[in-house]
């Protein structure tokens, strides 16, 4: 079933609507009024009279046609009867705005069974600015920025923020509640959307995210960008944490890892996602990190390559021969390095500022332009100067546009006619350099690859029975293709013969979880009756059990690092590497991607980790295995995907050398351990 009926309907009925200016209904009639151009509309209300000069119907039974989209302006307790009344009529659109609905269940079942589909409830309603579609609370100014969120209120937010930025909304959609109509299904009805341009999401829970990846995906594959705002409520956050991943990832970091798998980003406020989606809507896209400071204040220039550079982006030298060019335009006391300190000249002559960006965009010698400081503000103090200043921005924007460079400008004024030129030029504009420079580094971000399933293992299948300790756990997963040291297993000192492998020995208490916290591991063990002396003493300290004998990783020069699958039940398995061993909780130095996992894009995981360095050589020490490391990654996570009665899999510490990986303990939870 699609979702037309909430589109263009050719006819929509307000039920409730109300001529007090306190109520849902006056609002929900006086939008649909304002495109009553583009179809019939009806009003009903249970004493019939007028409402807003229009004759009110006492029921829908009285509409003379079934109107394609009905929205219900009633109290909770009403709706259900009213959705009724509405699929009687033949409706097949329905959007209620009404929150404390009991039974929303049944309620979902019925309007699924009658053909119709819902919107709703607990939502503030549509907009459409393409078919002047207006059944909302609030006022919107049409734009390219489309709006879906499951909070109506935060929705609104953002959609008055883009207000004052002078980016408009092409759609707003309030999902609420979700009980028919998904936020999946409402973004990827945004596909042939012609106004949109970029999308701004808000969920609080990601119960259908398969879905909404693959929406956004579809999105951005005909260029239309989807911003995330989340409050990092996903499910994997209210488990227990029986694992060190567990207890040093987020639930953040899975979403993160899902949105980074089809090209988008999550940013952290309504501000940052308006000033970001700024960019999107009006720039051409970001190519690279190299970025050209130009200013009229020595200090503000200084200060702009500071905020840039600890974001991320680069201020990059000149070539002389742009430089060259540069000072025949500037005056002597200028400064043509980057940054650009016009020392005055801005004051002299307006046309300097279109004159460098010009000059700058066309140099291919940088991927973008940041102009910060007083323009923006010479029309509005010197009045004489407007003209000209607004001028000089549509030259601005020209150059962006011809040369597809980003030109992004913070402006000491406000609501001046300049800052309006700017943006309808193409050029984003910024109240300060903070929020500049972070809307250009999600540009950034956004414009990094996409990572890649291609060439990822096939599923691997594993067994493991709950409550088997760590042998059965590297039993399992040594088969599998993970490497671990030789060893075996007892029960007792006097059953020892003589341990596996060449010493010197690690002793393991084979059912603890936690190794290290009881000191049930005892390590570098020289010889086999070093291993019987240590048995004797974890025996009295910890009790009889299975023990684990095996070789001790000896080797030189080796990181201790962290892997694991971890089954999300939102975006399914996951990867986690981090900085591992007794430390790992301590440091919290952890990336995270979805699976199937390439060996690119797991070796572009471990090179985000900020314990890099140490693997890559530090300071004169060889660097490691990385490909090892990438292996043991790559296989974990086609064992996630391959034992779907697995929940998750942790290797804490996986020692990575020179040569080679060797994982020294696992721990392996099963999706549903009492069975």
């Amino acid at each position: 079933m699609t979702l037309a009926a909430f589109r263009s309907p050719s006819a929509v009925a307000v039920v409730g609507a109300s001529d007090d200016a306190t109520k849902w209904g006056y609002w929900l009639a006086r939008g649909a009024l304002a495109g009553a151009a583009r179809r019939r509309v009806y009003f009903v209300n249970t004493r019939g009279g007028s409402v807003l000069g229009q004759p009110a119907f006492r029921s829908l039974s009285e509409i003379p046609e079934s109107p394609e989209l009905v929205t219900f302006a009633v109290p909770g307790r009403s709706l259900p009867a009213a959705v009724d009344d509405a699929l009687v009529a033949g409706s097949r659109g329905l959007l209620a705005i009404a929150a404390d609905v009991a039974d929303e269940t049944a309620l979902a079942e019925r309007v699924r069974a009658a053909g119709a589909r819902l919107i709703g409830p607990n939502c503030l309603g549509i907009y459409d600015a393409e078919s002047e579609l207006s059944l909302a609370w609030g006022r919107f100014e049409p734009g390219a920025l489309a709006i879906v969120s499951q909070s109506g209120q935060l929705g609104l937010e953002i959609a008055g923020l883009a207000a004052k930025a002078g980016l408009g909304v092409s759609r707003f959609v309030s999902v609420g509640s979700q009980i028919d109509v998904s936020a999946a299904e409402v973004l990827a009805d945004l596909v042939d959307h012609q106004r949109t341009r970029v999308v701004a999401l808000y969920l609080e829970n990601f119960a259908d995210g398969p879905a909404v990846l693959a929406a956004i995906d579809t999105l951005r594959a005909v260029g239309k960008r989807v911003l995330l705002l989340t409050v990092g409520s996903s499910a994997a956050g209210q488990q227990a944490a029986r694992s060190h991943t567990g207890s040093m990832t987020s639930a953040l970091d899975v979403v993160d890892a899902a949105v980074r798998s089809v090209g988008t980003i999550r940013v952290d406020t309504p501000s940052r996602l308006v000033a970001a989606a700024q960019v999107l809507a009006l720039s051409p896209p970001l190519n690279g990190r190299r970025t050209a400071v130009l200013a009229d204040s020595g200090g503000q220039a200084a200060l702009a390559a500071d905020v840039l550079t600890h974001a991320g982006l680069q201020v990059v030298d000149f070539p002389e021969s742009v430089q060259t060019r540069l000072r025949s335009r500037l005056p002597r006391a200028a400064l043509t390095a980057n940054p650009i300190d016009l020392a005055g000249a801005g004051e002299q002559d307006l046309t300097v500022y279109g004159a460098v960006v010009d000059e700058l965009a066309a140099s291919a010698a940088v991927d973008a332009i940041v102009l910060t400081g007083y323009f923006g503000s010479y029309g509005h103090d010197t009045a004489l100067l407007g003209p000209l200043e607004i001028t000089v921005a549509k030259r601005i924007g020209a150059a962006a546009g011809q040369y597809r460079v980003p030109v992004l400008v913070h402006s000491m004024a406000s609501g001046t006619d300049t800052l309006a030129a700017l943006r309808g030029a193409g050029v984003p504009t910024f109240g300060d350099i903070e929020t500049t420079v972070d809307a250009l580094a999600a540009a950034l971000r956004l414009a990094e690859p996409i990572a890649s399933s291609v060439a990822a293992l096939e599923p691997v299948r594993v067994s493991y029975a709950a409550g088997t300790g760590y042998f059965a756990a590297r039993t399992a997963l040594g088969r599998a293709g993970i490497p671990f040291p030789e060893g075996n297993v007892i029960n007792a000192a006097a059953d020892l013969a003589r341990p596996a492998g060449a010493g010197p020995y690690v002793v393991k208490a084979d059912w603890l979880e936690h190794k290290s916290e009881q000191r049930g591991v005892i390590v570098n063990l020289a010889d086999a009756d070093a291993v019987r002396r240590c048995l004797h003493d974890m025996t009295s300290r910890l009790g009889p059990g299975r023990y684990v004998v095996e070789s001790m990783d000896t080797r030189a020069d080796v990181q201790e690092i962290i892997v694991a699958a971890r089954r999300d039940p939102s975006f399914g398995p996951t990867i986690v590497i981090g900085a591992g061993g007794v430390l790992a909780e301590l440091l919290r130095d952890t990336v995270t991607t979805l699976v199937p996992c390439s060996r690119e894009e797991a070796r572009r995981l471990i090179e985000r980790l900020q314990c890099y360095p140490l693997l890559a050589g530090w300071r004169g020490r060889p660097g490691v295995d990385i490909d090892a490391l990438v292996d043991v990654a790559v296989t974990l996570g086609a064992i996630l995907v391959g034992s779907p009665d697995l929940a998750e899999i942790e290797l804490n510490p996986v020692r990575v050398g020179p040569r080679g990986a060797l994982a020294v303990d696992a721990l392996i939870i099963p999706a549903h351990p009492g069975r």
